[in-house]
C-alpha cells in the first residue's frame, strides 16, 4: 500500500497515531498492546528520511518519538482530552447517581442532559473545588 502525504500531513499522522497509541498503552504496563507500538515505531522511522529527524530517537535498536516531539505540545492536547473526558463522565455519573439512574437509561435524556449541564457548569466554574466527600 502507498499512501502520498503532504509534509503537514504526514505530521499530522505522526500527531495521531501517537495520541492513539498513548490512550490505548500508556496505562496497561508491561501488558502493551505490541501491535500499535510497532505500528508507531514504523511510521516515525520515516522521519529522517522526511526532514523531521528532531522528531526520533533511537534506543536499544527500536525508533521512538523524541524527547523534543513528546515537549512539543502532543501532551498538552492529550491533556485537554483527559479532562474533558474526566469531566463529562464524572457530570454523567453524579446526574444519575441524583436521578436515580445508575443501573438504567432514562425513557428521555432530557432531565439527565439538564442535570450533567449543571454539573458542567460548576466544574467550569470551580473546578473540582466545590466536591465534597463525606467518608
Amino acid at each position: 500500500m502507498n499512501i502520498e502525504l503532504t509534509d503537514k500531513e504526514f505530521r499530522r499522522l505522526l500527531d495521531m497515531v501517537y495520541i492513539g497509541n498513548w490512550i490505548l498503552n500508556s496505562t496497561r504496563g508491561d501488558d502493551r498492546f505490541e501491535d500499535y507500538d510497532l505500528i508507531q515505531e514504523k511510521l516515525f522511522a520515516l522521519c529522517p528520511a522526511n526532514g523531521m529527524r528532531s522528531l526520533v530517537q533511537n534506543w536499544r535498536g527500536h525508533i521512538f518519538p523524541s524527547q523534543a516531539y513528546e515537549d512539543g505540545g502532543i501532551h498538552e492536547a492529550i491533556a485537554d482530552y483527559e479532562d474533558a473526558v474526566f469531566y463529562n463522565i464524572l457530570a454523567e455519573e453524579l446526574a444519575r447517581r441524583d436521578l436515580g439512574l445508575e443501573d438504567c437509561d432514562p425513557d428521555d435524556f432530557t432531565e439527565l442532559t439538564a442535570r450533567m449541564e449543571e454539573y458542567l457548569a460548576e466544574f467550569d466554574k470551580n473546578g473540582l473545588n466545590t466536591i465534597n466527600i463525606d467518608i
